[in-house]
């Protein structure tokens, strides 16, 4: 368990900062990094044969994040099917959220997730395209075409190129 302790003391929040760009939900964001955590202290050998632990708590957080989205994707098309979308009161004040921030939000989660990876967690193309178990290409496609759809949200920045 120190093992765990360790690498938590050395990458939480570096993990949370990468979920929080990728969901735009800080709450979200540390549930998934916590989830992560308790899945690895629950390992008998905690990370005992992984290469690289904050890689593997990444893809399990984003794994995480990514079935909590299906399952409220299923909740909400049953639940529109009994009334209309309403407002909900609660929703984050746009004016308190970066422009950064609104635009990653904005574009598809496909190219968020390949955007965060990259610029936030400094993988290369490789690494994403192993840890996300998709073709480079796809990898490549997505961050030109992620650029492009910031580019476009955000005047007046440069998205750097990889």
């Amino acid at each position: 368990m120190g093992d765990v302790g360790e690498v938590y003391h050395a990458c939480y929040r570096r993990l949370v900062v990468q979920l929080y760009a990728f969901t735009t939900d800080l709450p979200e964001a540390h549930d998934a990094v916590q989830e992560a955590f308790a899945r690895a202290v629950g390992r008998p050998r905690g990370f005992a044969g992984i290469d690289n632990p904050e890689a593997w708590l990444r893809a399990v957080a984003l794994n995480v994040v990514r079935r909590r989205w299906r399952r409220r994707g299923i909740l909400d098309r049953f639940l529109l099917r009994e009334r209309p979308l309403q407002e909900h009161a609660g929703q984050p004040d746009a004016d308190a959220r970066t422009d950064l921030t609104d635009a990653l939000d904005a574009i598809p989660r496909s190219y968020r997730e390949v955007i965060v990876l990259h610029y936030y967690a400094d993988l290369s193309v490789e690494e994403i395209a192993a840890a996300l178990n998709v073709p480079i290409g796809t990898v490549k496609s997505r961050l030109s075409r992620g650029r492009a759809a910031l580019a476009v949200r955000l005047p007046g920045y440069e998205v750097a190129r990889a």
